[in-house]
């Protein structure tokens, strides 16, 4: 009987052990962003944390915070340097907060068509996770915002109608607050939350963004307008912090980093087809306006895009440049061909 009792309590002592080293061997990563419940973007989201949490037997969990209720990119950043979050999705926005030099792929006109943007991930790919790295993240994915157009409640054809324009930027962007310096306006810095009721009040009149941000915030029911130029191509990562990230094991880290290629791979194949359906529904409901003369556009924006250099860095916007050319030369020499 005592010997019962022994083992008894040996047993219930031992499944304590494993339990207590289950529970502290699991790694909670909370997962903030901006994009509403029910978007592309966080069906994907839902769909890669289920699946962390299957392969790595429960030993890594995502809690996901959609809709901004964590606040925005500057607030989140913050608290993921405080630990009170661990990972989000940022926009080009909150990726300059963290590392100003990746601000780069955001400038106006740099990007002709995703084949080429494609072509720099690729071959900046070493580069870029050594910038994340520097600044303690990680890089999980790209998740491209799509192109960025120019609403309004007024026509804009030209350069000269921007400076009759009231055009909100988001307050703490640089590449747009030059971007539409050059162009003639004065900009009128906000946040992303005050945008909506700054319409309503008559404060701006003129809003930039893709169609996977305008279209859900409904910006473009107040609009009449859209310029048929797309003024970049805006970029987005998924980024863990480094701290949390060296927490795994080998093994998880090799099981998130290869789930993150499998689904924010197909998160921006995804993106791309809805930022095409996003602008076929925003100039089904607005006026589209050609631009007069897109050339003295493309001038300012680069005259912008050298300007921004004390932003990003002159050397890496000359790398990606040359690297651009030789891209486009090797394809128009094999179309030639």
């Amino acid at each position: 009987m005592k010997s019962f009792k022994i083992k008894t309590i040996f047993y219930f002592f031992a499944i304590s052990i494993i339990l207590n080293i289950s529970l502290y061997s699991q790694t909670v990563i909370k997962f903030a962003t901006l994009a509403p419940e029910g978007t592309t973007w966080t069906k994907i989201l839902r769909e890669f944390a289920k699946d962390a949490e299957t392969k790595t037997n429960g030993r890594v969990k995502f809690k996901i915070y959609v809709g901004g209720v964590q606040g925005d990119e500057k607030d989140v950043i913050r608290k993921i340097k405080t630990g009170q979050l661990n990972a989000s999705g940022f926009t080009g926005f909150g990726i300059g907060e963290i590392a100003k030099e990746m601000r780069v792929l955001d400038a106006p006109f740099l990007f002709k068509n995703t084949a080429e943007l494609d072509h720099i991930y690729r071959t900046f790919d070493k580069d870029f996770r050594k910038i994340f790295e520097k600044n303690g993240f990680i890089l999980l994915g790209w998740s491209e915002i799509g192109d960025v157009y120019v609403l309004s409640k007024n026509e804009i054809k030209k350069t000269a109608d921007f400076k009759k324009s009231k055009l909100w930027v988001w307050e703490g962007d640089p590449i747009a607050l030059k971007t539409f310096e050059k162009y003639g306006t004065k900009p009128i810095p906000l946040s992303i939350a005050d945008v909506m009721t700054s319409i309503q009040t008559g404060m701006i009149d003129t809003v930039y963004a893709t169609p996977a941000t305008i279209i859900p915030l409904g910006w473009y029911n107040k609009m009449n307008y859209i310029l048929d130029m797309p003024i970049t191509y805006a970029s987005g990562a998924v980024l863990i912090s480094k701290e949390t990230f060296d927490k795994l094991s080998e093994e998880d880290k090799k099981i998130i980093m290869d789930l993150s290629d499998k689904y924010f791979s197909n998160l921006n194949k995804l993106a791309r087809e809805d930022n095409k359906k996003g602008i076929e529904l925003l100039k089904s409901k607005l006026k589209v306006s050609k631009p007069q003369n897109q050339n003295e556009f493309k001038e300012l924006s680069i005259q912008a895009r050298k300007e921004l250099t004390s932003v990003y860095g002159a050397e890496m916007l000359e790398k990606i440049e040359k690297e651009l050319s030789n891209f486009r030369n090797a394809k128009t020499k094999t179309n030639k061909n």
